[in-house]
């Protein structure tokens, strides 16, 4: 039996699932649909709609979505990042059913009702004024918007609260009809039943609307131009960033980046930044290096905090470990402990059904494809210390920094 089974439905929604031996259930609605999609004067609509789906449909009240599986012990949730919007249920096996529904009902039958608006303004509004309250958080979004600067995947997923003023229930629905899309949707699930049965649940609660097309195209981000802030932000400690764009999901050298930032600053303890700037220096607590792919870019993102006294000695140290990753290459024994524990990272991952289903359905929605794990073992085995050096110099040559004092 393959590993994952995938189906068309009539409309063009795609669908994918895994058959496990376990009583619950788990199953998803993924849209190729984010802030990126936003256009100017509606940032953060992406994020305001996947809230406001929650707040009624044409047959339910916002309480009736919320009880509906967790009176059943289950939980319906949804999130919602640069490039996508994910709705995920988790229920007993026997209450799948219960789940797909009302993920479509939720999907495509959300009326937005402008009182229940008013008062999830308000919720945002605090869940950005938490965001503000936490430098190590709004770093990142400030770094990726100087990154991206002038291109759709600049600004922050939350928005502002003056935008989110003035977005009505019209232009939620105008939203929802321009990049909520049958042919950019996947249904992901996994739980103790067949393949047959899940699109027999997906045909008849997600099958029988109408196709929709895409009518746009995304914009391909202007060429990366480096550079070097300071802000002043009354921190306690020292906040900093440094890094560059990375590769998009095609690229071939995708993996070999991920697993050199892996290498860099992943999150064990012998990671390079962890050793020199944690256990040999005691200049940090906290020192990871992360890797965003998107559909034609990247974001490559190394975090610290520390002192005040000591951030410039945190960026020298930074500076040194990875300049000699472009200048030495890693030793066929070094790079092969990277590889296990890179693999390790990804099977452990996988040992949570939610998390596998949801990164399942993601992928076939941006491969229209996915590979097994034992596919993607090989791939990480593959990789040659000449790759990871390449990478290295390709990607570190202009970087970029952003600290907070």
């Amino acid at each position: 039996m393959r590993e994952f089974e995938t189906y068309i439905l009539p409309n063009g929604i795609r669908g994918i699932h895994r058959q496990v031996a376990s009583g619950v259930s788990h199953c998803a609605l993924v849209v190729n649909a984010g802030s990126r999609d936003e256009l100017k004067g509606e940032y953060g609509i992406a994020h305001f709609t996947e809230h406001a789906l929650f707040k009624g449909t044409e047959r339910r009240r916002a309480y009736q979505v919320n009880c509906r599986l967790e009176n059943l012990g289950g939980e319906l949730n949804a999130y919602t990042t640069k490039e996508d919007t994910t709705l995920h249920a988790t229920s007993l096996r026997r209450d799948f059913r219960r789940s797909v529904e009302l993920i479509s009902d939720v999907m495509f039958h959300s009326t937005f009702p402008e009182s229940e608006l008013r008062k999830e303004r308000e919720v945002i509004a605090d869940e950005i004024n938490s965001y503000k309250d936490s430098p190590s958080e709004r770093i990142y979004d400030d770094f990726e918007d100087m990154i991206f600067r002038g291109s759709e995947l600049g600004h922050n997923i939350l928005g502002k609260k003056t935008t989110l003023e003035r977005l009505s229930t019209n232009e939620l629905r105008s939203f929802v009809e321009r990049t909520y899309t049958t042919d950019q949707m996947v249904f992901s699930s996994i739980g103790n039943f067949s393949a047959s049965t899940a699109r027999s649940v997906a045909e008849r609660y997600l099958g029988g609307y109408e196709p929709t097309e895409r009518g746009y195209k995304r914009v391909t981000p202007d060429v990366y131009v480096p550079f070097s802030v300071v802000q002043h932000r009354h921190t306690h400690q020292s906040h900093g960033i440094v890094g560059t764009r990375g590769y998009g999901i095609s690229d071939e050298r995708r993996l070999p980046l991920a697993l050199l930032c892996n290498v860099l600053g992943g999150p064990f303890a012998n990671s390079l930044l962890n050793i020199e700037l944690r256990e040999k220096h005691g200049l940090t607590y906290n020192v990871e290096a992360s890797y965003t792919p998107y559909s034609d870019s990247g974001i490559v993102a190394i975090y610290f905090s520390s002192d005040h006294c000591h951030s410039d000695h945190c960026l020298e140290l930074i500076a040194k470990q990875i300049e000699a990753l472009r200048s030495q290459r890693l030793t066929p024994r070094r790079l092969g402990v990277a590889k296990r524990q890179f693999i390790a990272q990804m099977a452990v991952s996988m040992e949570s059904n939610e998390g596998y289903m949801l990164g399942a359905g993601k992928s076939y929605l941006l491969y229209k494809d996915i590979d097994t794990l034992e596919e993607a073992y090989k791939k990480v085995m593959a990789i040659t210390v000449e790759q990871i050096c390449d990478v290295a110099n390709d990607c570190f040559s202009q970087l970029s920094q952003l600290i907070y004092k």
